[in-house]
């Protein structure tokens, strides 16, 4: 089991909580999104994944991790409780959403019931509300893009460049002007930057309401 959160004293409040609940559990945290990738190389039952911490935004980590490594379970732990987040969440693949704000035995509860192969968010939230046009259109996009393609997309959203980007997946630059050129056809976007806003309005989770906001 991976606990993924930028936070030590959080990562410690979740390893004793989940040590409380199974007697026999491998528990390893992780910092930062890549150590999340390294870990999930090996045998992993469940990532505790935290939407804010270094080297991923928002929902772009949840998407990445559920496109490449599909069987293994993810819930999203979050200081944003907002419903629409907690919807986008589930709607990209999560198996469960815990508020922060959560008691011991709540956040037991509900790591129990993903572990048995159920789905667990909130009691108060309304799953059901859909997104709107827009918003359901873009993350049916979102969702077409391969695993190495959404990594492309955090790293633009980061501002790196193409020799950057390349540096760091280990792959050559017309790799990933390829790779760029597939996320743009994709999502319906001619440029870097209208990716880059694309991608900001799904991780934000707010969508415009007058008119386009570019600021993203």
């Amino acid at each position: 089991m991976v606990i993924a959160d930028d936070h030590p004293l959080f990562r410690g409040a979740m390893r004793e909580a989940i040590s409380g609940l199974l007697e026999k559990v491998d528990i390893t945290e992780a910092g930062t999104f890549d150590d999340v990738v390294e870990l999930l190389s090996g045998d992993v039952d469940l990532v505790l994944l935290d939407l804010a911490m270094p080297g991923v935004r928002g929902f772009s980590g949840l998407m990445y991790m559920r496109a490449q490594y599909p069987s293994v379970p993810v819930i999203v732990v979050s200081a944003n409780d907002d419903p629409a987040a907690i919807r986008r969440c589930m709607e990209f693949g999560a198996s469960g959403f815990i508020p922060k704000t959560l008691g011991v035995d709540t956040m037991r509860a509900a790591i129990s019931r993903v572990l048995s192969g159920g789905v667990w968010t909130p009691p108060d939230v309304d799953l059901s509300a859909g997104a709107d046009s827009e918003a359901a259109e873009l993350m049916g996009r979102m969702a077409t893009l391969t695993p190495q393609q959404v990594r492309v997309l955090m790293m633009l959203s980061e501002g790196l460049l193409n020799k950057q980007i390349a540096y760091q997946l280990g792959v050559s630059e017309a790799t990933v002007k390829a790779h760029v050129s597939a996320i743009l056809q994709k999502l319906g976007v001619e440029s870097r930057t209208q990716a880059v806003i694309a991608a900001a309005k799904i991780e934000a989770g707010q969508w415009p309401q007058q008119g386009a906001n570019a600021e993203g």
